[in-house]
């Protein structure tokens, strides 16, 4: 029962977090898992102690052998300044292959559903170009904005992240009816 509990809470704080609509949903989240830590701590209390059962240790990524591709970012921050809410800003992250094999971007995923990130999809040559652009909706995102991009290449390490910030001011209430 209480690892059903568990796991139900796991996956609402899963859904909340996947959805990332707007502040009350950054608070909701928060309020979860301190809810999970209570939960945690108390059955840590109020529990006898089991025997662990043994896990397989996770076996680290190894740095493949041969050449590789190298990453190279013109930069990995970006500050699109001041935007009024709901206006769409996009930025280009652009790449250059600086290493001894073809690079291939596999993935580039966002921290938040307000963000579509596209890629280069074509390998991109020893020597050449490519590109991550960044388009951040700001429909109900009134305030500091600090978002992030992890992009997913043949590379070593695999993983880089990019990132950006944004001061949305809120759209003006429209004027009510004159009396």
């Amino acid at each position: 029962m209480k690892m059903a509990i568990k796991l139900m809470t796991v996956l609402a704080l899963a859904v909340l977090v996947m959805s990332c609509k707007d502040r009350a949903s950054e608070k909701r989240i928060a309020e979860l898992e301190s809810r999970l830590a209570q939960i945690e701590s108390n059955k840590s209390t109020t529990t006898p102690t089991a025997t662990p059962t043994p896990v397989a240790d996770a076996v680290p990524d190894e740095k493949p052998s041969g050449p590789l591709p190298i990453i190279n970012f013109e930069r990995t921050d970006h500050d699109f300044g001041t935007v009024t809410e709901g206006q769409k800003v996009s930025y280009t992250y652009k790449i250059t292959n600086t290493g001894e094999a073809p690079l291939v971007i596999q993935n580039a995923q966002p921290s938040c559903g307000c963000t579509v990130p596209t890629f280069s999809k074509d390998p991109i040559p020893v020597g050449g170009s490519g590109f991550v652009t960044a388009e951040f909706d700001s429909s109900g995102k009134p305030g500091i904005n600090n978002k992030t991009i992890t992009v997913t290449s043949n590379t070593w390490p695999k993983v880089t992240t990019l990132r950006f910030k944004a001061m949305v001011t809120p759209k003006a209430e429209a004027a009510g009816p004159l009396k």
